[in-house]
């Protein structure tokens, strides 16, 4: 192997006395050297540096050697630099010299340094590997081949000693190819292997603490201090020779276990259906589960609004692969199952990973499956959520949706994927596959072998593949175990797809069912990139491994499962040779196949060596240790087998890949040897054609523990397995994932950290995660660097390629980003910039997650009396070898503790926590030819025991190690806190168990208590340890403390498990600061994947001898082990104790029986910080940690509850002016809050906002169609529900806004970020922002839309009568107040078994009851700001002014407006629910009031109910589905804790309201008027005033407001008032200094309903409010009305006075000219049966038709939501009719009568009676465009202009889907109210009243048959004359001709003859 030696001799000639270190760099990898200490003006170094190095030395590179003043406590002082090129090295090989160092300023200075330099390449000369002196390989053609170099380490063993001297020579021939494939790799990390480990010796074992940070200085390559992390510094004491890995705490797997799944669907309308007048379905499926919408009539936009809700209890990867399809389908009925329109698919995953999982209002485009060249067939308008458990969705407010929708900016797409997709054909082709397990018995097939003779492999396998719903197979190949197919599945699917994985399934047919033998997915993300140097998803061709249940064949597979894919496979099945590839389809070419069935068609073979080299691999393994070994298997004898692949495995480890059958069996005929082996290196050649796999230990009796564990006993001898194997070679895959996830773990550890630091604050978190991007963007190039040599590698596939480009890319990014955002970390930014830099991880650990597989994961099985208990499955990657350190596998060659856990589904619960066993094992995987490094990483001090074969290069069998440690354990167990309840009572009766090597220890139990204290040491005696003692100090192995519950019968329970590391304590170390006596620590105790507690701990290992005074001295000297007493905490937080909740009944003779306990196990939050002085000038009050606010609240204008902001959006106008500029503090405290009555703008505090918000004003008033007239202005027509609406409106449009001002909050950053990232490099650019700018254009589209939209909303609207409003909330009052908890906290109590399954994990069931109180942790004496205060009450401490708690009667007023959403509870998807309503022991049932068939109820109900606090203080509203049989079900509830609002000082008990009136619909409810309020809120709170002032000014604190001071009575008589002010007080109170908070405003709240059989999933939502009055102040009113609006009757006359140019349909039988034969039918939408028709207009020659008819249709109408009410029953069978609403829509057809056919249909228009074009002035200036282009024209409603009348175009499509003009009407049409309709009545068609006059029509329209002479008169004269006068005129000539001839021979001859 090459490399580059270094000896630094001396340095000399240095200035002054001190410590001298010196750092010597080549290619970026620093090496120091050790201290020099007190050296004068010479130090003598002489020490070698060594780099091996994989690429020759190139003569430009450079050596830098730079020396520095070394301090323990400063920075190291830079002394002077020495640089060199490497020329001469590079030519000669060997150069000595003496230079002078140079300064900073580059200046040479005195002091020299004196080097020697070595450069040693392949054999010791020197000479071009691109001169190809070497060997001269011709290039194999698929030039499959990657350079590896052979270490210079041979495969003896460390212990042996001796250092082999072996040539170099001889390993050349390994080196296949030279020149284009070698890769410039060079060896990090490791830089010595310990034979040539010069510096142990002189580097102190024992490193003081303050020694540390300079370490990891110096590890960190003097970076800057922030770059060090904690687990740097701490690794430094543990890791230092690095030969252990972390263990993974989480035990439990949990892919593959249910979880519960809700899909709600609402498809709201169709729109562009293609078909004419069609009567249309929607069919919505989810997997196989169908449902479908009613059917619409005659209509091309139906309207549905119809809501379904699919449950699912499925593991997550199922549900997310299930499909959602979306289809139209044209008249279905019973018996004929209808055409297809279109269809939309998509899979369940996209939805989910939508933000908020969901898409709301958004269109689908359907497209026909069966014709790919056709374009859209329509739009599907709906609604997809999808909820796990425990998701809660942010559903907008329903309300009117009136948006006219602009269907191409909201198309039903995540974001990103383009408008127009477009069709493409997957290829996914499968050429073969091997290593099939048995999938039958053998019994047949030795009766058919005795029988035929012939001996047949035992399967019959064929391939499926799966792919957006559809399925394609191959071939069955019968009874093969290595079939090859080479088939392909060709799927057409519109490109980019919206379904995430291909599913590939290899089967075994068989004549009673198939089976799954193993599954594998193909994530399309991951082969492809959508960046604009993105590629079209590929693969291959490569192998895929499948894995799943073990191979014995049984005929009932309990596993089965794991085969199709669900949860982790525990055993290799196959792997299969697949490849994909995507072409995107041309559909304008005529030769392409339209329809979009799966293909399946054979390919031509594929050449052997397309999937890469084979190469022989070597996997050495070795048990250290196997304890914690479960009991429950019984004594048997217990061996562990290792497989990788096929190979090692016990059942058919003989069915080897075909590549390699033709080698040889395991080495039996020598004969056979192949190319293969020969070419490993020689020296080994010998031995390696005998080299037999050994795969499994020796059996052996395990020895017991304890009760609960056996261990095997693996003291001083270690058994080791070896498998040779044969793969193709595709390593450097592995090593790209490698390289990433070392980056990725190094940042997930740092970013931990930064967590740690934030949540205990502790100092400079921000330090801390400049370090972490600081190491991300070192990683990043560093990664850059190493992956670039791959670049130009031949013979890898497309994928690969592609995929090391993008890598490249986003590492490259990525790290210029982190670099960024480096400099952007300020101590008040940390958590946002965390939050990037976690996403950054996110993308990294996507990255490193390889699509192509190569070496099949490795798996270690227990077994026990040949019985295969428990598995773990290690990915291949992890161990595998490489010369690179970045690119080794991070558990390769080192000491692993590995947890066997139990196989597939046994695994889940319970079974699934205990640890099956313990095993620390040591795994190498690597070349064969790299073999000799395979012991490097092991424990030093072992011989190795060969198996009785001579020969160097065998390996062990055996380890034995001669060297033993005996040490002392000591571990501090101190107390565990908020652990599992594992008893009824709802506590546990805890104790420890600690495990360390083969030895376990117990703490005491202790009774009833989730907070067990032990404050007990347990001392393990004679813990042996094997290997030097200086590793076993670098890297102790793993303590486990389990955590279990006592039962007085039956074994105890487990509750839970964590790990520790120990610090250790060596003979020659003293005891004592700073790593003595160990800190107390704190521990995750983990149950399964749950997190269940935590333990304070500290662990030491002392070795044996230790002076046992020294330590007792030690502990005294500290006293941190003793906690002190309770009454004086210490000041460290984490040593706080738990404070336990208990509540008791006390029952006769003193006995006392628990309740139920709640365990508060930190008490951070109650900490009471004292006021901070620079808060305000004028306020400021006690604060608690987490803003629970005591007695006042401080600083609230900064910390004013969120609503603040959304609550000043919706101020109505004429209100109030305030200016709260911070004045001049000369001036007096006075701020002056002036209000003018006559204001039209909502004014805000906030200037620019204000300015805003008059343009808007401005803009409504401008509607694009000039201005209309004023809707009724009557006070008599508002009710509540106006208020209600326009409150929503103006909700929609903050949201709106808000979301306009977030997407240009985000364009600005991207710009920022985009300008920032331009000043990175020019050279740069085009690598980075490539990807950007185009996610920049997607997202700028959008945004624009979003934008636009809110902008759109504000122009439309039109002016609005000043409404009052009030605050909708579209979630709980509690999130918007901190829960009510601003003096009372809550805490459950439970009592009962904690539940385990993810299900029971809400715990709701176990909560008895709730303890309420307020708790407050303060230093003692109190701070004189609080007992100076008037009516301070010493006995009260911190809590004065605090409420009785007498009970106190209540009366609780429950408005219920309205539920949405309901889940379905009846069988036709819709619900009848009503309202019930509990509160203590009174129960409200509304049942005779439900509302039928509804899924959107309106109650509009309120309910009274009466109180008592404390006792009744939950209030429960439910909603319930009526039954007409059995039990009515619940749909869901939710509860209101109506004490803490009762008490609260947001005052909750009744909404302010915005402005006072007495009368109205904007009547004040509360008995008390806002100035008592206010008067009793000054009073409380020691507020100085109201003090009311002329001008109407009044005074409160420091503040003056103003406002108007009169008020209307119902007479309209004005009179003098103070209750304006006094709420313009209320209003403001956030204002006032020191107990200003926001009172609750007017409201109405959403709740989330939920029901607990399915807990944690939204049944619906309930919006409605609650009014609380105490029963001993005054009574209040009577409740607001707040009944549904009745519908407004109305009628709508439509009068059809002609048509024009309407198409000619008919041909006439005798002249075959064509006519119509017309008539037109209209009807309001939802009312089909109520069509009407008018007369028929015969035989119309040109298209127009004269009709003078009246349709007449009476409807009801709300005008609030715009939509019409109808109620009717569903069929025949409904019990009562359901409620139907539906937007206002006139549709009018134009048709053609036939009399002995069905008429033809000709065109139709539909016109939204709230917004359709105004019609043409005449029939010329009517065209297409009129419904083309209907967004820009303008628009009126009926509802405004009552009366219209115009010409209207009639359209149809044509057979390419383009409209077509197919007539014009003109109409009239006259809407009146029904009592106008009373008083003017009209009859229908040409009837009396008010008749029409007769048409205007020509006679032809008779029927012929009906006055034939009539009709023929007609048609004869009028459109024949000239033709009937031109052949009478010829025939009279023809005659005259005739006569002529006729007579003429006659004359002729008489005239001849004369006669």
């Amino acid at each position: 192997m090459m490399s580059l030696v270094v000896h630094l001799k001396t340095v000399a000639h240095l200035r002054g006395k001190g410590d001298r270190i010196a750092k010597v760099t080549f290619r970026g990898l620093p090496l120091y050297s050790r201290v020099a200490e007190n050296c004068e003006e010479v130090a003598y170094f002489n020490e070698t540096f060594r780099w091996p190095i994989a690429s020759r030395l190139d003569e430009n590179e450079m050596l830098e050697i730079q020396v520095y003043n070394y301090s323990k406590v400063f920075s190291n002082r830079l002394v002077g630099t020495f640089c060199m090129v490497l020329q001469k090295v590079a030519e000669e090989g060997h150069v000595e010299l003496t230079d002078t160092l140079i300064d900073d300023n580059n200046t040479s200075i005195k002091t020299n340094v004196t080097i020697d330099i070595r450069y040693q390449s392949m054999d010791g000369t020197v000479g071009m590997w691109s001169d190809g002196e070497y060997l001269d390989v011709p290039d194999d053609r698929d030039g499959m081949f990657a350079f590896e170099t052979d270490s210079l380490l041979s495969g003896q063993s460390h212990g042996s000693g001796t250092s082999p001297g072996r040539s170099l020579q001889g390993s050349i021939p390994t080196f296949r190819k030279a020149g284009r494939g070698v890769f410039s790799a060079m060896k990090l990390g490791k830089t010595k292997s310990s034979k040539d480990d010069h510096r142990r010796g002189d580097e102190p074992a024992i490193l003081e603490m303050e020694d540390l940070d300079k370490k990891a200085m110096r590890l960190a390559g003097m970076l800057e201090p922030d770059t060090i992390s904690l687990a740097s510094v701490t690794a430094v004491t543990t890791n230092v020779s690095n030969k252990r890995s972390k263990p993974d705490i989480k035990m439990e797997p949990s892919a593959g276990r249910p979880v519960d799944y809700q899909i709600s669907i609402t498809v709201i309308e169709a729109r562009q259906l293609i078909g004419l007048n069609m009567d249309p379905v929607v069919c919505v499926e989810v997997g196989d589960d169908k449902k479908y919408t009613s059917m619409k009539e005659s209509t091309n936009c139906p309207y549905f609004n119809e809501y379904f809700v699919f449950d699912f209890h499925v593991p997550p990867d199922v549900m997310f692969d299930k499909i959602i399809k979306l289809s139209v389908i044209h008249s279905k009925n019973l018996l004929r199952s209808g055409t297809l329109v279109g269809t939309f698919k998509m899979d369940v995953g996209t939805v989910y990973f939508q933000p908020e999982h969901q898409f709301y209002h958004k269109w689908a485009i359907l497209s026909d499956p069966d014709d790919i060249t056709a374009g859209s067939k329509g739009y599907v308008k709906c609604d997809i959520a999808v909820v796990g458990k425990g998701d809660n969705i942010k559903t907008p407010h329903k309300a009117n949706e009136t948006d006219e929708d602009d269907i191409e900016g909201n198309l039903l797409l995540p974001e990103g994927i383009p408008a127009e997709r477009q069709w493409a054909r997957f290829y996914v082709k499968i050429h073969r596959a091997e290593g099939l397990p048995k999938m039958n018995t053998s019994i047949m097939a030795n009766v058919k072998k005795a029988f035929i003779g012939e001996n047949r492999d035992l399967v019959d396998p064929y391939v499926q593949v799966q792919f957006s719903g559809q399925k394609g197979k191959t071939s069955v190949q019968k009874s093969s175990y290595e079939p090859i197919w080479n088939e392909q599945v060709i799927f057409t699917e519109l490109f980019p797809p919206l379904c995430k994985r291909i599913k590939v399934q290899i089967r075994d047919s068989d004549k009673v069912n198939d089976v799954a033998i193993g599954t594998h997915f193909i994530d399309l993300r991951k082969i492809s990139n959508d960046g604009d140097k993105g590629f079209l998803p590929t693969l291959g061709p490569a192998w895929v491994n499948m894995y799943g249940s073990t191979r014995q064949y049984t005929l009932m597979d309990e596993h089965q499962d794991l085969n199709d894919g669900l949860g982790e496979g525990v055993s290799f099945r196959a792997r299969l040779l697949i490849s994909v590839a995507v072409e995107i389809l041309d559909t304008t070419s005529p030769e392409i196949i339209s329809s979009t069935e799966v293909q399946v068609e054979p390919i031509s073979n594929i050449s052997e060596s397309a999937t890469g080299k084979m190469e022989e691999f070597f996997l050495f393994g070795s048990f250290l240790e196997a304890t914690m070994i479960d009991r429950k298997i019984g004594d048997k004898p217990i061996s562990f087998e290792i497989t990788i692949g096929n190979y090692g495995n016990q059942i058919d480890g003989v069915s080897k890949s075909s590549s390699v059958k033709k080698k040889k069996k395991e080495g039996e005929n020598g004969e056979e040897e192949n190319e293969l082996i020969q070419n490993s290196s020689e020296d080994e050649d010998d031995d390696d054609g005998e080299l037999t796999s050994v795969s499994s230990t020796p059996p052996m009796k395990p020895f017991i523990t304890d009760r609960n564990y056996f261990h095997l006993p693996y003291f001083e001898k270690k058994p080791c397995v070896y498998i040779k194997s044969w793969w193709q070679d595709q390593r450097r895959r592995l090593y790209n994932s490698n390289m990433m996830d070392k980056i990725a773990d190094k940042l997930e550890e740092g970013l931990n950290d930064v967590q740690e630091i934030i949540k205990t604050e502790k100092a400079f978190p921000e330090r801390r995660l400049r370090g972490v991007l600081e190491e991300l963007s070192i990683g990043c190039s560093r990664y850059l660097t190493l992956a670039n040599k791959d670049v130009n590698l031949s013979g890898r596939t497309k994928l690969d390629r592609e995929r090391l480009k993008s890598c490249m890319r986003e590492m490259d990014s990525m790290g210029q980003q982190a670099r960024q955002i480096r400099t952007q970390v300020k101590k008040n930014t940390v958590k946002e910039k965390l939050k990037l830099a976690q996403n950054f991880l996110q993308r990294l650990r996507f990255l490193a997650d390889e699509p192509q597989h190569s070496i099949p994961d490795v798996f270690i099985w227990m077994m026990s009396n040949h019985k295969r208990i428990a598995y773990a499955r290690i990915p291949s990657k992890d161990i595998l070898y490489s010369v690179v350190d970045e690119e080794t596998g991070k558990d390769c060659g080192k000491v692993k503790a590995v947890f066997l856990k139990l196989p597939g589904k046994k695994g889940f619960g319970h079974a699934g926590w205990t640890v099956q066993a313990k095993l620390e094992l040591y795994l190498w995987l690597g070349l064969n030819k790299n073999r000799k490094e395979f012991l490097n990483g092991l424990p030093n001090g072992f011989e190795e025991i060969k198996a009785t074969k001579t020969g160097q290069s065998v390996p062990p069998v055996t380890l034995v190690y001669n060297m033993k440690q005996v040490f002392q354990l000591r571990a501090h167990m101190y107390q565990a806190r908020s652990l599992f309840a594992a008893d009824s009572s709802g506590l546990s009766d805890p104790f420890a168990r600690v495990f360390f090597s083969a030895q376990s220890q117990v703490t005491e139990v202790l009774n009833e208590t989730l907070c067990p204290t032990w404050d007990q040491l347990l001392v393990f005696d004679d813990v042996e340890l094997f290997g030097e003692a200086t590793e076993l100090r670098d890297d102790p192995p793993i303590i486990v403390v389990e955590f279990y519950d006592q039962d007085t019968v039956g074994k105890a329970e487990f509750i839970g498990r964590t790990f520790a590391k120990p610090t250790i304590k060596m003979c020659d170390e003293p005891y004592g600061p700073p790593r003595f006596p160990p800190q107390l620590e704190y521990y995750q105790i983990y149950r399964g994947n749950n997190t269940a507690g935590e333990l304070l701990a500290a662990f030491e290992l002392l070795q044996i001898p230790f002076d046992a005074e020294e330590i007792r001295r030690a502990l005294i000297a500290v006293h941190d082990f003793a906690v002190p007493q309770i009454k004086d905490l210490p000041e460290n937080e984490l040593l706080h104790p738990p404070l336990n909740i208990r509540v008791v009944d006390c029952r006769a003779f003193g006995r006392y029986i628990l309740v139920g306990s709640h365990a508060v196990s930190t008490l951070r939050r109650f900490i009471y910080s004292p006021p901070d002085k620079s808060c305000s000038n004028w306020a400021s009050a006690a604060k608690l940690m987490n803003g629970y606010m005591v007695l006042t609240n401080g600083c609230s204008h900064a910390r004013s509850s969120p609503s603040l902001s959304s609550r000043t959006l919706s101020r109505p106008a004429g209100d109030i002016a305030l200016n709260l500029e911070a004045e001049p503090p000369i001036r007096k405290m006075d701020t002056v809050v002036k209000l003018d009555a006559m204001s039209d703008a909502v004014v805000k505090v906030d200037m620019s906002e204000e300015e805003s918000d008059k343009e808007k004003r401005k803009k409504k008033k401008k509607k694009k169609g000039g201005l209309e007239e004023e809707e009724e202005t009557d006070e008599r027509v508002l009710d509540w529900w106006s208020k209600y609406f326009a409150s929503i409106e103006t909700l929609k449009e903050n949201l709106r806004s808000q979301e306009a001002a977030q997407t240009d909050a985000e364009d600005r950053e991207d710009l920022e970020i985009a300008a920032e990232g331009a000043d990175i490099r020019p050279d740069e650019l085009h690598l980075k922002g490539s990807r950007m700018k185009e996610r920049f254009k997607d997202k700028k589209i959008s945004k624009d839309k979003k934008k636009s939209h809110a902008a759109d909303a504000s122009e439309k609207r039109p002016p609005k009568t000043r409404v009052e409003e009030m605050m909708v909330y579209n979630k709980e009052l509690e999130s918007e107040y901190a829960n009510f908890e601003d003096w009372l906290h809550t805490f459950n109590l439970y009592r009962g078994k904690a539940g385990d399954d993810d299900e029971h994990a809400l715990d709701d069931d176990r909560i008895v009851g709730r303890f309420k109180g307020s708790l407050c942790m303060y230093k003692v004496p109190l701070s004189q700001e609080i007992t100076r205060e008037a009516g301070y009450d010493p006995n009260m401490g911190m809590f004065q002014s605090i409420p009785h708690n007498d009970p106190i009667r209540v009366l609780v007023r429950i408005y219920v407006v309205r539920a949405t959403d309901l889940h379905p509870a009846d069988i036709n998807g819709k619900a009848d629910p009503y309202i019930v309503i509990k509160l203590g022991k009174s129960e409200i049932k509304d049942k005779e009031n439900y509302i039928s068939k509804q899924l959107n109820p309106v109650f509009g109900k309120s309910f009274d109910i009466e109180a008592t606090f404390p006792m009744e203080s939950m209030l429960t509203v439910s909603v319930y589905d009526w039954d007409l049989v059995g039990t009515d079900d619940l749909i869901g509830e939710t509860k209101i804790d109506l004490e803490n609002r009762f008490y609260s000082k947001y005052r909750a008990t009744c909404g302010i309201a915005s402005s006072y009136s007495v009368h109205g619909y904007n009547i004040w409810r509360d008995p008390m008027k806002p100035s008592q309020i206010l008067a009793r809120l000054c009073k409380e709170g020691k507020v100085d005033g109201p003090h009311y002032g002329p001008g109407g000014k009044v005074k409160v604190a420091n503040r003056i407001f103003t406002g108007p001071t009169e008020i209307e009575d119902e007479n309209g008589l004005k009179k003098q008032t103070e209750e304006h002010l006094a709420l313009i007080v209320l209003n403001h109170w956030e204002e006032i200094p020191r107990v200003g908070c926001k009172l609750v405003p007017e409201h109405v709240e959403t709740r989330p309903l939920l029901n607990p059989d399915k807990p944690g999933i939204e049944q619906g939502r309930i919006e409605m409010w609650v009014d609380m009055f105490p029963m001993d102040k005054a009574a209040p009113g009577p409740a607001i009305d707040i009944s549904p609006r009745k519908p407004k009757r109305y009628e709508l006359r439509v009068i059809i006075w002609n048509t024009d140019e309407v198409i000619l349909e008919d041909d006439d039988y005798f002249t075959g000219e064509k006519s119509s034969d017309i008539f037109v039918r209209g009807w309001l939408k939802g009312q089909q049966e109520d069509k009407q028709d008018t007369d028929v207009h015969y035989h119309s020659l040109t298209g127009e038709g004269n009709f003078n008819w009246r349709f007449v249709f009476p409807f009801d109408y709300l005008v609030a939501e715009e939509k019409i009410v109808i109620s009717k029953k569903e069929s025949m069978f409904s019990w009562d009719e359901t409620e139907y609403k539906i937007p206002p829509r006139l549709t009018l057809q134009v048709w053609d009568a036939d009399h002995f056919s069905a008429d033809d249909f000709l065109g139709a228009i539909e016109l939204d009676l709230n917004r359709f074009p105004r019609g043409a002035k005449t029939a010329k200036q009517c065209t297409l465009s009129m419904i083309r282009n209907e967004q820009e024209l303008p628009t009126i409603s009926i509802f405004k202009q009552k009366r219209v009348k115009g010409w209207w175009p009639f359209v149809a499509r044509d057979e390419n889907d383009e409209m077509e003009l197919t007539g014009k009407v003109e109409a009239e049409l006259h809407l009146v109210t029904a009592e106008e309709a009373e008083k003017t009545p009209v009859g229908l068609g040409r009837n009396e009243p008010d008749p029409l006059e007769k048409p205007n029509r020509p006679d032809t329209t008779f029927l012929w048959f009906l006055s034939p002479l009539k009709a023929i008169r007609y048609l004869v004269c009028n459109r024949y004359k000239w033709l009937i006068i031109k052949v009478v005129l010829a025939l009279l000539l023809l005659v005259l001709i005739g006569l002529f001839l006729y007579s003429m021979p006659g004359y002729l001859v008489k005239k001849l003859l004369g006669a």
